[in-house]
């Protein structure tokens, strides 16, 4: 048991608890992303794309997309005895970004999803976290077939601080997601001590 008396009868721990948002453009991979790496049964809450949608939703270079995040996706997983992180996918689509605001209230810090196939589409969650000065990862979703570009090549086209970690990742495989989420603590950890520091000169 995680949470049981260890076998030296030292007292239970009580983990700290992280709340991370996963956000991206549509079709990213941020329902595989928190599924892949969640121990609990993720919650979900995909709708079909019907006919109604296809004049706003762009399914180029992801035409075999049938379903669609209309609220959030939600999963949890113990990096440490001591440390769970809760796991809050954003929807992707422009209609949706209301529900934003909600979902980043208390978040530590973000994982952005970028797909190289349609890397436009995650400005507006870089946008997002830069200027609530949110500490996010941008973590390229290397998806089959698509384009491999290193990482600073990523970092250019997104324009992003030197400060941001970009990191190459198979949003399918848990233990690549499990390396980004601790990219993600490890950044905002380092970021908090910076502005402590700041604070004390």
């Amino acid at each position: 048991m995680i949470f049981g008396r260890s076998e030296r009868g030292a007292p239970p721990v009580e983990p700290v608890t992280l709340k991370i948002l996963v956000a991206g453009g549509f079709g990213a991979g941020k329902t595989t992303l928190v599924g892949a790496v969640s121990e609990i049964r993720p919650l979900r809450t995909e709708e079909f794309l019907t006919e109604a949608g296809r004049p706003v939703d762009d399914l180029r270079g992801v035409e075999g997309k049938h379903t669609t995040t209309v609220a959030m996706d939600f999963g949890r997983i113990t990096l440490r005895e001591d440390l769970v992180l809760y796991l809050f996918g954003t929807p992707g689509q422009d209609r949706f970004w209301f529900l934003w605001d909600e979902l980043a209230t208390g978040a530590l810090g973000a994982v952005v999803l970028a797909d190289t196939r349609r890397l436009e589409d995650c400005f507006a969650a870089v946008d997002y976290f830069e200027r609530r000065s949110m500490p996010f990862v941008v973590g390229v979703n290397c998806f089959d077939g698509a384009a491999r570009y290193p990482a600073e090549s990523v970092r250019q086209a997104l324009d992003l601080d030197p400060a941001v970690p970009v990191v190459l990742c198979d949003a399918r495989e848990r233990e690549s997601v499990k390396e980004v989420l601790v990219d993600v603590v490890g950044h905002a950890m380092a970021r908090a001590a910076d502005r402590r520091r700041a604070a004390t000169v």
